[in-house]
């Protein structure tokens, strides 16, 4: 199957026109956790109500973005296949976890909420987003990986700014387990866990639920999912700083 936008993908908030990869089998709800700030520091989660895109604070580059940033930023964006290149995932603690699902778009708003979309119309705009679905191995949690990939640096940095600041207002879609997954669909409105991390010409979000809804074992779920986030977000840096 090819990657254009040519294919359909129903989950709970995912739109049309989106492909879903051929190889993949495969949550949906806002995280009601706390977040990360840029500096890593933890924030505290908002009641969020839609603000005005147009309050977004500038943001600065990673400080370990690499010197050679206009050759990295002339490279073709990261593709579906290297950005998740493996199904099952061993991290270095030990834990596992399995890719059910897998799906992109270059109609990157589908695959976000509103106001995160509006922030991105700001600037020159999201080349892709691909996201995928991974669960442990005991098949308790769901965990949505999402690399959202721009043409610009400074577009990267507002993004990763304003989801810093509020990130349930300004989040990706987790994607929900097709049938052939046998998972259960997360209930609406279900906690979670949201974190991100940004690359030279991405972000990377991550937002972990448990399959049930369950508002119990948060470490648990948060570890899961930074752990999640840091392999997927090692990938990518790898990937805009080959040659």
């Amino acid at each position: 199957m090819s990657f254009d936008d040519q294919g359909t993908r129903h989950g709970r908030r995912w739109g049309a026109a989106v492909v879903v990869l051929a190889g993949a089998v495969a949550a949906g709800g806002v995280a009601l956790y706390v977040g990360k700030g840029g500096d890593g520091t933890a924030v505290p989660v908002p009641t969020a109500t839609p603000r005005a895109a147009a309050a977004a604070p500038s943001a600065a580059l990673p400080s370990d973005v690499p010197s050679a940033l206009p050759s990295l930023l002339a490279r073709p964006v990261i593709r579906p296949e290297q950005a998740f290149p493996e199904q099952h995932v061993r991290l270095e603690d030990g834990s596992r976890f399995e890719r059910v699902d897998l799906a992109t778009t270059t109609q990157c708003a589908r695959g976000m909420s509103q106001e995160l979309a509006a922030v991105v119309q700001q600037g020159a705009g999201c080349v892709r987003l691909t996201a995928a679905l991974f669960t442990d191995v005991d098949r308790r949690s769901q965990i949505t990986l999402t690399v959202v990939s721009f043409k610009r640096a400074e577009d990267m940095g507002l993004v990763f700014g304003m989801a810093s600041t509020d990130p349930v207002t300004y989040q990706t879609v987790s994607l929900d387990p097709p049938p052939s997954a046998g998972l259960p669909t997360v209930p609406p409105g279900s906690a979670g866990a949201f974190r991100r991390l940004a690359t030279v010409r991405s972000v990377v979000f991550a937002n972990g639920q448990w399959g049930d809804g369950a508002e119990t074992r948060e470490a648990e779920l948060t570890e899961e999912t930074e752990g999640l986030l840091r392999h997927v977000n090692d990938t990518v840096v790898a990937y805009e700083k080959s040659l």
